[in-house]
């Protein structure tokens, strides 16, 4: 079995997070056990941010046994369409991370929408390389990966 890790479960792991710190060092305990965890460019360079060198950072790809396997043309692509797809029927500008659900913020003066991005390409490359390179991925931001990656088992 091949897992997919998104970046909030490693940094669960390296800052550590006390609410998550258990359960995400479970989860990558148990699927390093089933099989292979791999990770795409987005999360490496997300990680890399809390290293103070390469040599560290893979230093502790190794000792986890965690693999960078880089995206594929698919899963760009795929990446691409999904973004596309978000970015048009986005009725919403923010949504629960956990359910899904629709959020709606006004100003509290004029009672106009705040609009703002709340995922970015990169969330869609993460989404699309587990869904070509793997078999499921560890996320904590299940309500995103639900909504545009429902062909893709998540673990949370």
């Amino acid at each position: 079995m091949i897992t997919a890790v998104d970046t909030n479960i490693l940094l669960d792991i390296l800052i550590p997070d006390k609410a998550h710190f258990n359960n995400s060092k479970m989860l990558l305990d148990e699927h390093l056990l089933k099989g292979r965890l791999i990770i795409c460019e987005i999360v490496y360079a997300e990680l890399s941010s809390q290293f103070f060198s390469e040599k560290e950072l893979m230093s502790f790809l190794t000792e986890t046994g965690i693999r960078l396997i880089p995206s594929d043309e698919r899963a760009l692509y795929l990446a691409g369409e999904r973004w596309k797809e978000y970015a048009e029927n986005r009725r919403h500008p923010l949504q629960c991370c956990h359910c899904g659900r629709p959020i709606t913020v006004t100003c509290p003066k004029c009672h106009s929408p705040i609009m703002f991005r709340q995922h970015i390409l990169s969330d869609f490359v993460i989404g699309s390389h587990a869904l070509v390179h793997a078999d499921l991925l560890l996320t904590r931001d299940r309500g995103f990966y639900k909504t545009y990656f429902s062909d893709l088992k998540i673990i949370q």
